[in-house]
């Protein structure tokens, strides 16, 4: 058999297998589908809303000036007889009264027995205000049997028809209604649920019924009957398709695509308080913009959390319920339905054979790198036409399926074509360098086996070198090869680690030492601020390193030795310089290693030994310092000319990160004011010392010398041993630069 007529059945097969899963076993898969559709909500990010939809927000403002919920009948009717005073068209309201008011003289009166006449009834002056006015009372539907015998049903000023009926019924059914009390329902006009269901597997409510059926009666969701009476239509169609389900509903002109069960696929239009919200309060005493209400729809409900109306959607996972009405109303008005029609169900499928048959095809006569590269661009363009079709044209085709199928086509046979090339290819690499390179490397080499990456190139780095305090006196302390090699470890493993997780690599570990560096063999985006910051976290992180060393007993010897000098456990210096250094493979033909040299390699060595001279824990150049874009406490120390180099350089000591943190957290010893202080004096005695003004530098050194808050206890010596020297022996031409003839 020719290989295309054996890729044909292959991807025939799986087409097969694929769409066999979408036609019976659809609810086990379609949690994905959903969250998939999710992200594409999230892609696309909010849009505008139709500006002719507003929501009245019983928010926390409110119930603080106005009392808890519920509040006194009589002040939500003034909230009411505000909103259509400023000509609201029409008012939804996202709240049930279904008890009377606790609060109602009538009642109370009533209770004990006093005689009602002129005693205001709050509930009947809620009643006579929703009569007066263009609102529409919200109730909910109870959906399970909750033991509650079913009672009164609402009245709709409006017939309901269900055309091309089939024998099974799709509409939600629910047990019971939950009412207003008979005085508010039937002074009302009209009224509509305002359930809002969530999705089985997620609890995500991506669709809100329009329409819900009880005793045999269609009844309309809040937001449905807000835009019938806008259309001013006496019936309303409620449209089958066959044996399917609820094709659309048509209100008037109106016609509103819905799911099989008459409910609509919200597009919804961006996360929380994307819609205009308007303070109940503000409306209560008056002081909002009349503007903002005429002729609008007027939704009231909450976004408070103590009143428990929020629910997850695709953009938020607290989403006052309110909004989501908000959303279907908009929806409807501005006409951008999201559907699924009765043929999307073949469409699925026929997408199904024609991605399975094709791409087989195409991948038996494709490498393993154009199989991939094949793979991206159908998923680009499938997510593509799904990403499209959802937003431009109202369509929600799977997703999930055509990728799967997708996915399995692609591992199938670009496992099977490419199996022995790409197996050969690696084994030849691995045989030529894993005696010379790092698993690091060696990992880049097989991802990138074309790539020069082992070549030696010019590459900018951040170079670090770190060193441990005292090592030979903690070697002596330590007595035995084994104890020194598990203290070591104890100390290397978390600095490796933080330098890893900064995306630096590390070089090699010379004894005590360690050297790493940073945008080799990888970019490294902001390489110099990284290097900083794992500089930083290493010394921060020798804190907790001390302590634990001084718990474990196998180190007592070297703890004992620490604090007969009051000195740490563990202290190191760190230096750091960037620069344009060589990269790659070095060695000899039988042993090799990916390390880097140059110049920038020497200085940040010679500037890790200055540590000790400047007593500081971090220097770094003036190369990196020009670099970094992070906030940092810096200490200018000195314009040198190191051992082997001839043009100055500028060092400097990084204290900390330049950022509030607690005093006994800080690498510095004294209040972060103090430290602010000392640096500002201290930098203008460096200017002072630079401008060759050195009895006047003279001064400020040693009054900060005999500072018990200073940081640095070095420091001032050097320079008043420099400005010394310098009046008595004054220089010629002087340019400020101090020539280190040492490494350290």
């Amino acid at each position: 058999m020719k290989r295309w007529k054996i890729q044909l059945l292959v991807g025939f097969a799986i087409a097969f297998l694929m769409s066999v899963l979408y036609v019976f076993l659809p609810s086990q898969f379609q949690s994905i589908d959903n969250r998939l559709r999710d992200y594409m909500f999230l892609l696309r990010g909010p849009i505008p809303t139709s500006g002719d939809v507003v929501i009245v927000d019983i928010d926390e403002k409110s119930l603080k000036e106005l009392g808890q919920w519920p509040w006194q009948r009589k002040k939500f009717a003034q909230v009411l007889q505000n909103l259509a005073t400023a000509e609201a068209g029409v008012i939804g309201l996202d709240i049930v009264f279904a008890e009377r008011d606790n609060s109602n003289p009538a009642k109370i009166l009533g209770e004990l027995g006093y005689p009602l006449e002129g005693v205001e009834d709050y509930d009947l002056i809620l009643a006579q205000t929703i009569a007066n006015t263009p609102t529409v009372p919200g109730y909910v539907f109870k959906m399970e049997n909750d033991g509650i015998p079913s009672e009164s049903t609402p009245m709709i000023p409006a017939i309901f028809i269900e055309k091309n009926k089939p024998e099974n019924e799709y509409i939600l059914e629910p047990y019971r209604a939950i009412l207003n009390i008979p005085i508010i329902q039937e002074n009302a006009y009209s009224s509509g649920f305002f359930n809002t269901i969530p999705d089985d597997d997620s609890g995500i409510i991506r669709s809100v019924p329009l329409v819900m059926k009880h005793d045999g009666v269609v009844y309309p969701s809040l937001s449905m009957e807000m835009i019938r009476i806008l259309t001013e239509a006496n019936k309303v169609y409620v449209n089958y398709a066959e044996d399917i389900g609820v094709e659309n509903i048509q209100s008037g002109e109106l016609t509103v695509p819905t799911d099989r069960y008459g409910r609509l696929l919200v597009n919804y239009r961006g996360p929380s308080f994307t819609f205009p919200y308007i303070s109940a309060l503000d409306v209560y005493s008056g002081t909002f913009d009349p503007a903002m209400i005429a002729g609008k729809f007027v939704l009231v409900g909450t976004s408070a959390a103590g009143l428990l109306d929020l629910r997850a959607m695709p953009f938020d996972n607290v989403y006052p319920g309110v909004e989501i009405h908000a959303n279907v109303i908009d929806n409807i008005l501005t006409g951008d339905f999201i559907s699924k029609p009765s043929w999307i169900v073949a469409a699925d499928i026929a997408m199904m054979f024609f991605v399975g048959i094709t791409l087989a095809i195409i991948l038996g006569y494709t490498s393993a790198f154009m199989s991939l590269l094949v793979a991206a661009v159908y998923v680009s363009a499938l997510f593509a036409f799904n990403y499209y079709m959802l937003f431009y044209e109202g369509l929600t085709f799977n997703i999930l399926f055509v990728i799967a199928l997708l996915s399995t086509t692609v591992y199938m046979l670009s496992m099977v074509l490419s199996y022995f090339l790409e197996t050969k290819q690696k084994n030849m690499i691995k045989g030529k360098f894993a005696s010379k390179v790092s698993p690091a490397v060696m990992e880049d080499i097989l991802k990138n086996p074309d790539s020069n990456v082992l070549s030696g190139t010019e590459r900018e780095i951040t170079i670090s070198f770190s060193d441990v305090r005292n090592f030979t006196n903690i070697s002596e302390a330590m007595g035995n090869p084994k104890s020194l090699i598990e203290f070591m470890n104890e100390y290397m493993d978390p600095m490796t680690e933080i330098i890893i997780q900064s995306g630096g690599t590390v070089d090699k570990f010379i004894g005590d030492a360690i050297m790493s560096y940073w945008n080799a063999p990888n970019d490294v985006e902001d390489h110099a601020d990284k290097a900083v910051v794992a500089t930083l976290k290493q010394l921060h992180a020798l804190k907790a390193l001390n302590a634990k060393l001084r718990e474990d007993p196998r180190f007592i010897n070297v703890v004992k030795m620490s604090d007969a000098a009051n000195k740490p456990i563990i202290d190191i210096g760190i230096g750091l310089n960037t620069g344009v250094a060589i990269v790659g493979e070095m060695g000899s033909t039988g042993r090799s290693d990916y390390t880097c040299i140059g110049d920038p390699i020497n200085l940040g060595s010679r500037l890790e030994s200055l540590c000790k001279y400047y007593n500081s824990k971090c220097n770094i150049s003036n190369f990196t310092k020009a670099q970094l874009k992070g906030t940092y406490i810096y200490r200018f120390l000195d314009l040198v000319t190191v051992k082997g180099k001839k043009e100055p350089i500028e060092i400097w000591q990084i204290h900390d990160f330049d950022e509030d943190m607690p005093p006994e957290e800080t690498l510095y010893k004294v209040p972060r004011a103090k430290l602010d202080e000392e640096l500002a004096l201290y930098h203008h005695a460096i200017e002072l010392y630079k401008g060759a003004k050195f009895e006047e530098a003279l001064k400020i050194f040693k009054e900060m010398n005999e500072s018990k808050d200073k940081t640095n206890n070095a420091i001032y010596d050097i320079y008043i041993e420099r400005c010394e020297h310098y009046i008595e022996v004054p220089p010629k031409d002087f340019n400020g630069v101090f020539v280190h003839t040492t490494k350290g």
